[in-house]
């Protein structure tokens, strides 16, 4: 079959080269005579699978020995409500830096459990850039500062991280593994799977040890941290499969050469699209601003509305998938994740200046 351009915002695009392992292991993994889906979790072959990706990721990233790294279900979103539920001490604030959306809703999930506050937000800029630092008015006894690091449907990124006296919490669902960070700056860091992981239904959490220590004790067992921490992630029954093939995601990004290499395609695939939008005389818009673009989600709208519609339509017969802009905003985006191939992000900037050529 012919693959498709898939510029999906998640479930995104997966390395071909992890799809078919996968295919070829599905029936008869590693001659169990069973699908990695059939393996008990408390199996041997299974636990080496879990192990292996906790290990992987860890060298990956360079996670230091004092942070914990666990799996969860329940996407970013359930981390919206465990963050608070087990940091946010009734007597305290967090500080929420607000970029978007999903930082948001976190923010809404926060007031169940304690006091958050909004130290920053870009919302009267229709979310087009990332606070600077002399825009957020931090409290230096908050419990925690929360901070979106890629905004996947405004389409702008972190490009350095605040510096805080209180730990720093970071969902990074839509950026993690994009390029090399220092998980030291961090407390807490989480992410969905679906973006530059795995398939959904996994969630990446990277936590510093001494965060546990503050967790708050009326919390039912399954919300809280520690209780996958104690029992490596295997307290129930894990995604398995989801776990698998974030194991094979992470064997994929080694193969590319780490993080750095990972960071430089991105660039260029990145600036293929920005270019042709940057190139095009107001032909087409760019949403964020220059300083705050997102390497991840690229989000731009035409100047003519009937041309837009007409842009997508015919870009969807050219082969692009998941063009349109998120549901709440409309326009257009490119999810350019790790595995969305540069051929991929070149012929969709070749069709936006034929487009405009043509119109």
């Amino acid at each position: 079959m012919k693959r498709v351009f898939n510029f999906n915002a998640g479930p995104s695009a997966l390395p071909l080269e992890v799809l078919q392992t996968a295919q070829e292991q599905l029936v008869n993994f590693n001659n169990t005579g069973m699908s990695i889906m059939e393996l008990s979790h408390r199996s041997k072959d299974f636990e080496q699978v879990h192990n292996e990706a906790i290990e992987r990721l860890r060298k990956i990233y360079a996670v230091p020995d004092n942070y914990e790294i666990i799996f969860l279900q329940g996407g970013a979103s359930l981390q919206f409500s465990m963050i608070p539920m087990n940091f946010l001490q009734p007597n305290k604030q967090a500080d929420y830096i607000l970029t978007g959306v999903w930082s948001e809703k976190a923010l809404e999930e926060a007031k169940l459990f304690g006091t958050p506050v909004a130290v920053a937000s870009t919302k009267d800029n229709h979310y087009k850039n990332i606070p600077t630092a002399n825009q957020i008015r931090f409290n230096n006894d908050a419990a925690y500062v929360h901070i979106t690091s890629n905004n996947t449907i405004y389409g702008t990124q972190w490009q350095e991280f605040p510096t805080t006296t209180v730990p720093l919490i970071a969902d990074m669902s839509s950026d993690i593994l994009s390029k090399p960070i220092d998980v030291s700056k961090f407390a807490l860091i989480y992410a969905g799977a679906q973006k530059n992981l795995g398939p959904s239904g996994v969630t990446v959490v990277i936590i510093r040890k001494d965060l546990l220590e503050k967790t708050s004790s009326n919390i039912p067992t399954m919300l809280k941290y520690s209780t996958f921490t104690y029992n490596n992630s295997l307290y129930n029954t894990p995604p398995t499969f989801g776990i698998y093939m974030l194991g094979e995601v992470l064997k994929w990004v080694e193969k590319q050469g780490g993080l750095e290499n990972i960071a430089e395609h991105n660039e260029a695939k990145a600036k293929l699209i920005y270019d042709a939008i940057d190139e095009s005389g107001g032909f087409y818009i760019g949403h964020a601003e220059k300083e705050s673009r997102s390497l991840m989600n690229i989000t731009f709208r035409l100047a003519d509305e009937e041309l837009e519609k007409q842009f997508l339509t015919e870009a969807k017969e050219m082969g692009f998938v998941g063009l349109n802009g998120h549901r709440s905003v409309g326009g257009c985006r490119a999810s350019t994740y790790n595995a969305v191939p540069y051929e991929t992000c070149k012929a969709l900037a070749d069709f936006m200046i034929k487009f405009q050529a043509k119109h």
